[in-house]
Formats: structure tokens, C-alpha cells, sequence
């Protein structure tokens, strides 16, 4: 599989799916003008690498400043394959990172981390 890396915009982010260190990060804003179409690849290649997936622990790492509903939901139908994933055996764990001042995007990691029933998912406040 490819590494895929998607520089950040103003009102994108930036996206790194890498099976070779099996991480997947994604940074920063989220409110594209289609979200469908940007992260269309990003669920095509979710998919694929879950094929591929064996006993390698897979890490996310979600540090997102600001995004908007239309993200919101994507980013649960990605948490929810992960989920999936999971509960079938695959060792996937996800990092919310926060700043520690940011009440909002550590409610929002815990309203994600709610709609999970298998997959670990952890909010984190960022580290300097």
C-alpha cells in the first residue's frame, strides 16, 4: 500500500495515512466546501488497509482545531469502520489530542469516544 499524504489548507487538513508505521493522522481545520468528495480517498484507502491489516497495532491520531457538522460526520462514519474493526480483531487505538484550554474539542473527543463500543479511544491535551 501507498503512503498518502494530504497537505492542509485553510479549510482542509492535513491527512497522513502511512501502513508502513500503520498510523493515520489527521490535523488541523475540517470544513472543505465538499467533504464528501475530499475525503472520498481517505475512506477508499481506510478500507483497503483494514483488508490488509493484520496483528500491527494501528494508531489515529485526530488534532483537529475547528470543523464543521458535514466533518463531524464523517469523521464519525471513519471512527465507526474503525469500531468495526476492532470488534472483528484488529488492534486499532485512537488519540483525541486537545489543547488543554479547548473545553469544546475535548467535549466533542468525548461525545466521539461515547458512540464507540469497541475501539479505544483516548482525549489527550497536547503537549508543548
Amino acid at each position: 500500500m501507498e503512503t498518502v499524504l494530504i497537505e492542509a489548507t485553510k479549510c482542509s487538513p492535513y491527512v497522513l495515512l502511512d501502513p508502513i508505521h500503520n498510523s493515520i493522522k489527521i490535523k488541523g481545520t475540517s470544513f472543505p466546501e465538499n467533504v464528501t468528495k475530499f475525503y472520498s480517498p481517505v475512506f477508499t484507502w481506510i478500507e483497503d488497509y483494514l483488508e490488509q491489516l493484520e496483528e500491527d497495532k494501528c494508531v489515529i491520531t485526530f488534532e483537529i482545531y475547528y470543523f464543521n457538522s458535514s466533518s463531524s460526520k464523517i469523521f464519525l462514519d471513519i471512527l465507526d469502520m474503525f469500531d468495526f474493526a476492532v470488534q472483528n480483531g484488529k488492534n486499532i487505538e485512537v488519540f483525541w489530542i486537545y489543547e488543554e484550554d479547548d473545553d469544546d474539542s475535548l467535549e466533542f473527543g468525548n461525545e466521539f469516544k461515547e458512540d464507540l463500543n469497541y475501539l479505544p479511544f483516548h482525549c489527550i491535551p497536547k503537549s508543548e
